[in-house]
């Protein structure tokens, strides 16, 4: 039988967990768990603009990189006439893996189904490990085709949803779905020692109380100009968002880790000292009830954080970095030759 194909093949497998590129993360396991590797998830669009990426490609990226020819050609004998078998294309990648390309999906469901059964049964007689297919919000019709076959859901953002598929028996060895969401507190206090807090508009456990201006790092930048919001640029903005205080980052003095938080989803929040640039307040009314300067013995008389351990200790760890001029940590940019980024690390100097 001959057999016209043009496929790579790859040594390397997943046994060491696979390492994601520069333009997307998780938080990892295993022998990865260091410093270089344990970065917070990032969503992707469908197209992405005309940057430089990483030598090899990412299941998130839609674009194209050594693409598999579409149509393989079998031949039985010489004189028999030949047949067409449609596969999806895709190309592999640095783990003996298969990345679906998402732009070249058929858009026929039938088609759809096929190619995936031929493709798949092609990529067990290859020995190719795991899939990763990106289906685009236009193409939602094929998500049951997928999950028929044996895919499975593995984290959804606007504009697609990501499924995979582990060929070989036993545990699959593809990285888990994001697990955490980052979020930051800005503890701003002035020179005449008095916290700027909020009132939030919630009816939350903590409605009606004084508190931090907190919220969520701003992964939508990411949409814009393919970079993520920092954790010292997130403190700042939503300080101006809720309070039109401006402020400057001086240092992080304290992160909490929590469990089984949001849609059971782990949080990290960091509490980020800040320098009031201005005074006058100017509060968000679609989330804020109230915002004002306040001394810290007002703040800690409240009856919530009198019962809150962990509000309490928060405070004294700002006062105390506060009073000491340089407790926490600053930020400082260097470059990893891990991902070849820009990005910072945060140290006590």
């Amino acid at each position: 039988m001959a057999v016209k194909m043009n496929a790579s093949h790859c040594s390397s497998n997943y046994s060491h967990r696979f390492v994601p590129s520069p333009n997307f993360s998780w938080s990892m396991e295993g022998s990865y768990r260091s410093l270089w590797s344990r970065i917070s998830v990032q969503p992707f669009p469908s197209k992405l603009p005309n940057v430089k990426l990483a030598n090899f490609p990412s299941p998130f990226q839609g674009g194209k990189h050594n693409h598999k020819k579409g149509v393989q050609v079998l031949s039985p004998n010489i004189n028999s006439p030949s047949f067409a078998v449609e596969y999806l294309d895709g190309w592999d990648d640095d783990y003996n893996g298969i990345i679906i390309d998402p732009e070249s999906l058929p858009s026929s469901a039938n088609a759809f189904a096929s190619a995936l059964k031929a493709s798949l049964s092609n990529w067990k007689l290859k020995g190719k490990k795991g899939v990763w297919m990106k289906i685009l919000q236009e193409q939602v019709d094929l998500v049951p085709i997928a999950i028929q076959e044996g895919f499975q859901y593995h984290h959804a953002e606007p504009g697609y949803v990501m499924l995979t598929y582990w060929i070989p028996t036993g545990p699959c060895l593809l990285p888990a779905s994001p697990s955490h969401q980052i979020g930051i507190a800005g503890f701003v206090i002035n020179e005449k020692q008095e916290i700027l807090v909020v009132k939030e508009k919630c009816p939350c456990t903590c409605s009606g109380v004084w508190k931090l201006p907190t919220g969520y790092i701003n992964k939508c930048l990411l949409l814009l100009t393919m970079q993520s919001e920092e954790i010292f640029d997130g403190a700042i903005r939503e300080v101006k968002e809720e309070t039109g205080i401006d402020t400057t980052f001086l240092e992080m003095v304290a992160f909490r880790h929590a469990q089984l938080v949001a849609f059971e989803k782990s949080d990290l929040m960091f509490v980020c000292m800040l320098k009031p640039l201005s005074s006058e307040i100017t509060i968000d009314e679609k989330e804020i009830e109230d915002a004002k300067w306040i001394k810290v013995e007002e703040l800690m008389e409240q009856p919530y954080y009198q019962e809150d351990e962990m509000l309490k200790r928060v405070t004294e760890i700002c006062m105390a970095a506060h009073q000491n001029r340089g407790y926490g940590f600053t930020a400082h940019q260097l470059t990893s030759i891990f991902d070849g980024q820009l990005s910072n690390l945060y140290c006590r100097t």
